[in-house]
Formats: structure tokens, sequence, C-alpha cells
């Protein structure tokens, strides 16, 4: 727990000197729940746990968010589709989580976006059959968001005439579009969610260290009672073990090493998890003349046209994925797919010229017979295939939280003691609390501070009320309000606070995940990244040699994912990724994912 002298912000600030004292926590304490994997639902989990007065440690291989949890379709969505498919738990279940998110849990990270419904053009009979059929799903989309959805915060659908649609959307074809509908869902800086969910965490005690890589399972006879560890920032030194009255493994695509860890005791996996890769591009806003997202209807799913500030965010794609798990690749046949399926709706067609950017994620779906991804299960499961080991996998993004609830009730039950319930649907994110007259009040910040009201809304979108924080510092160090070098609607000062409260241990983890520079801009990042290195370096103490070092590993990543993306499939593009190493290192990985692809292929 938190101590009471200590203010939220501060407990919850994960500098530096944070990392080396939970390293020593990790070495010296035993704790009560630890949490593999930091994505979205271990983060969640870790802040379940710490918010039940759970003695809780998270570790993360990489950083965070580095996997699956930054590279969705950006979206807290209650899954329109599922409707259609009458999974209607589902969106049950997800409409609630986005009303928590949008009303208290994250108003200043996930707000209402609104997306078009496109109707075709067809005769009478069957034009009126569309408006009808999704019409009527919408509404009862609105239906269960109004009574399921607490604090439902989304305005309702609407009907657009064809006039209507052109009007909100100038780029649709109008030879294809008879009007369309018009709802909201959630939008989401994904990566920022669940920077802040740890952050959180942390601020009620708990030990929060990435770069920290669970290398084994500590088993006193058939029960685990903790992990080995290798911290990654120091490889020299000898792995360690942290011992834990439970272990939780939110671990994604990586669920079924968890159990092969295991192996030579037979433990079996109790689930396998199956990796779909999607795939989404990005463009300017200039792009695409519209005031809307658009969700559109292909041969085998659906695809989100999204606005992302001054971009387009279009995906994704659906396919089985069995090579590199940490940096999955888009092909040149994936960015051909969704220039193609995109372009059928606009009136003025997409090119690789457009592109800005190109990132490639990989689903954790639950694996059945099913021979399509499209048609796994969207659904969670929690397992525990040995005492004292919790897997938590499937699901989605939006209904993060309620699978780290129920993951942590099987671990409070296991614990013993009094029942604590999941009390995460109150506990406001750090920066939510006072978000609404923080933006109320931000022509008067803007004032006080000497920064442009541009600013100001800028960092409280990002920040929400711990905007005070970076603009302090900006107050102490005026340079720090210099506009990023290639990338001007981000400030120096960003690149500041992600390593001194967010964790930030490398150039990749700013440009990537704590901004979003490397899909945002046309060169990547490139032009931005001598400059960030050192206002990195002075907030972390590197010399000249590690700010190089840092430089020149971005640049070769980018590269590479340029030359993955000029590749014609899967394997190509995968084999052009890798040839630049993980800035922390993950060769075992690449060599566990060849393997597989080779027994796939049967060239092994």
């Amino acid at each position: 727990m938190r101590d009471p002298s200590v203010s939220r912000f501060s407990a919850g600030r994960l500098s530096p000197i944070r990392r080396v004292a939970d390293l020593k926590r990790l070495r010296d304490e035993q704790f009560d729940v630890l949490v593999i994997g930091g994505g979205v639902t271990g983060a969640g989990a870790a802040l379940d746990a710490a918010s039940r007065g759970l003695k809780v440690a998270l570790v993360e291989a990489r950083d965070f968010a580095a996997g699956t949890s930054s590279r969705s379709s950006k979206l807290i969505h209650g899954g329109l589709r599922y409707l259609e498919q009458l999974e209607l738990h589902l969106v049950h279940e997800a409409l609630t989580e986005r009303g928590l998110l949008t009303s208290r849990i994250a108003p200043h990270l996930v707000r209402p976006v609104p997306i078009l419904v496109p109707l075709e053009k067809a005769r009478p009979p069957a034009r009126v059959w569309h408006r009808a059929y999704y019409g009527l799903g919408v509404a009862a989309y609105d239906a269960f968001a109004g009574v399921f959805g607490t604090g439902r915060g989304m305005p309702l659908h609407k009907h657009l005439s064809s006039a209507g649609t052109r009007h909100m959307f100038p780029s649709l074809r109008p030879d294809r579009v008879a009007g369309a509908i018009r709802y909201y869902d959630g939008q989401v800086d994904d990566a920022r969610l669940v920077v802040n969910l740890a952050r959180t965490a942390a601020s009620l005690g708990a030990a929060v260290v990435t770069s920290a890589r669970v290398v084994g399972f500590v088993r006193e006879a058939r029960e685990v009672v903790g992990v080995r560890v290798r911290d990654l920032e120091a490889p020299d030194e000898p792995d360690f073990e942290v011992r834990a009255r439970t272990v939780v493994a939110a671990t994604g695509v990586w669920s079924d090493d968890m159990s092969q860890m295991l192996s030579d005791v037979g433990v079996r996996p109790g689930l396998r998890v199956r990796a779909s890769k999607g795939v989404h591009l990005v463009v300017p806003r200039s792009a695409i003349t519209g005031e809307a997202g658009l969700i559109l209807r292909t041969p085998t799913s659906v695809l989100f046209v999204i606005p992302w500030g001054g971009h387009w965010i279009i995906g994704t794609t659906d396919t089985d994925w069995h090579l590199d798990r940490s940096h999955p690749a888009a092909s040149a046949r994936d960015i051909s797919y969704l220039l193609d399926q995109v372009n059928q709706w606009l009136d003025r067609p997409l090119t690789t010229d457009d592109i800005e950017g190109v990132y490639a994620g990989l689903r954790p779906l639950l694996s059945g017979e099913a021979d399509s991804t499209s048609k796994l299960s969207r659904e969670h499961a929690v397992v525990e295939p040995m005492l004292g080991l919790l897997l938590v996998a499937g699901g989605k993004y939006t209904t993060y939280r309620v699978m780290a609830a129920d993951v942590i009730d099987r671990a409070v039950r296991r614990l013993g003691g009094p029942a604590r319930p999941s009390r995460t649907d109150q506990l406001p994110l750090l920066g939510a609390d006072g978000y609404s007259a923080a933006w109320r009040d931000r022509l008067d910040t803007a004032r006080r501070h000497g920064v442009t009201a541009g600013v100001v809304e800028h960092l409280l979108e990002r920040y929400g009320t711990l905007t005070v924080h970076l603009l302090a510092m900006i107050a102490a160090d005026p340079a720090l309000a210099t506009p990023l070098t290639g990338a001007p609607e981000y400030l120096a000062a960003e690149v500041a606070y992600a390593a001194q409260a967010e964790g930030a241990l490398h150039l990749d983890d700013v440009l990537t995940r704590r901004t979003r520079i490397s899909i945002e801009t046309p060169h990547r990042g490139a032009e931005t990244a001598r400059h960030a290195a050192a206002v990195m370096g002075d907030a972390l103490g590197w010399d000249q040699a590690v700010r190089n070092r840092e430089v020149e590993h971005y640049l070769a990543r980018v590269e590479a994912e340029r030359q993955s993306q000029k590749m014609p499939d899967d394997l190509t593009a995968d084999a052009a990724r890798i040839g630049v190493p993980d800035v922390r290192g993950f060769a075992a990985d690449r060599a566990a994912g060849l393997l597989t692809e080779l027994s796939t292929t049967g060239d092994l």
C-alpha cells in the first residue's frame, strides 16, 4: 500500500530511481501477486490487485504495451459486429466498460468518435432493407449502451441521407453510397492508457519493472512459488528469483510459452492461444476529406477508417502469424489489401505515396477448431495449469478490466483471507481526477503559464490533470517548450517527462509508445531521433556514446520496417524486419519463431 504521506502522483512516478528501488524489492520481498506482462491486461491486473490491498509486483520483458496493446485500432468499442452475431453478452460487457472508461476511469484518454456505416446504392427494396437492418442494429447498440453502459457518455445514432452523408464525408464515392447511419464509439491512445494503468498500480504500492524478462519459474514440489528474472538493462548480472504466493501470467501471444517452461513436470497448457496479425496504415488527414470515421464491410470482416488527430488510421487485416512475435512485420501484400479495400469507397484512391506510417500487431485469440482467425473466440479465459500459476488470455482491449478482475478474483480465492472485491470500476487513473474542470479552465491555465491554448489542450488530452507537472518542467527549463524536430506537435518536455516519470528507458519507447511519432510522420521519427535522444539523454544521464547508439538502433529499426513493407509475403517481410535486433535483445524468440514456421511449412 502507498505511504499516506506521499502524494498519489509522486508514488506513481516511474523514475530511474524508482526502478532501482523496485528491483531491490523484487529481490528482497515476497509478494501476494506477481504479474508477468506489461500489456493492458497485465497492467490492469496489477492495478486490480494493488487496489484490493495486496502486495503486488509487475514485470515486463520490454516496455509497457510493447506488444499487442500499442498496435490496436485505437477504439474502445462494444463490437457492433458481435451484435450482428448475437453475442449479446460480449456487447453488454464491452459497452459497460466503454461507459466506465469515458465517464470515470480515463476520460482524459478515451473520448467519443463519430463513425459512419455507409449504405450502398441498390434497388429500392434492397435499399430499404439495408437501412432497416443496419439501423436496427445501431439502435440496439445504443439501447444496450443506455441500459447497460454505465455513464453512457456517447450521443445517439442518426440516419443520414445521401446528401447528408456526402456533407459529412465528401470523400465517399457518390456512385456507391445512398446514405449512412452515424453512431459513436470511444477512441483511445492505447499505449498511453497502459502506461497510466501501470503508474496507477505503482501509486498504490505495486513494484513495477520493465526490461525484466521472466526466464523460468521457481517451484517447490508441484507448486509455483515465484519466477527467475533477468534484468535486460544489466545483462552481465546473474538472474535473480522473485518470490510470490501467486503468479499471474498475462502474456498474450506468449501465453503458451509460460506452460512450456513447466513442460519438465508434464504441465498441460489448459488453453491455447493463436496469434492473428492485424496491420494498420496511417495517412494524413488531407488525404481523405471527412468529419467522421467509417466502418466498412469486407469479404472477410470489417475495415475501419478512423480519424486520429491530423491523420487517419485504416485497418485492419486478420491473418495467422507464426513468426517473430516481438516485431510482427507488415508485408506489401497486407498494405495492398488494405488499400484495395478502402479505395472501393473513396472518390480519390489512396496510393503507397499517401502512407505516413504502418504498424502491425498480434491479437491473442483463444484457439479452437476454426480454420480462420476471424472465427476464433474474442472471449477470455483464466486457467490454473499448475498450483500457484494463473494464466489469463484472449479477450479484447476494451474489456481489459473485466479480464483483470476475473484473474485477480481467482488469485484472492487462492490466497484465502477476507473476500476483497474488485473496485477498479470506481478508481480513476492518474490524470483523470478533476479532468472536466481542467478542460473547462484550459484558457486560464494557458495564460498563467505563458503558453498557447493549443499547447494546454494537447497536453490535457494526453496527460489529463498531470499536465500541471509538464508545465512546471517547462517553467523550470524553458528549452523544454521547444517543439521536437520533425514532429512539431510534440514538445521536448514530453520526452523528458517520459524518461523521468513514465518509465521510458530507450529512445524507441518514447518515439513509438509515449508519443506516436514513429507512425505519424512520413520519416517515421528518423528526423526526430537525435533531438529526442538529446533530451532523453539529459534526463537519464546518457553519455554521447549511449545517445549515438540509441539513435543508430532506432534508425536501423525504421529502415528494417520500411524494407519489410516492400516484401511480398510474411516470411520475407519477417526476414527483413528481424535483421535489426531488439534494443533489449530477443534472439531466443526469433529462433523459436523460425523453428515454428519451418515445422509448419515442412522445411524442417
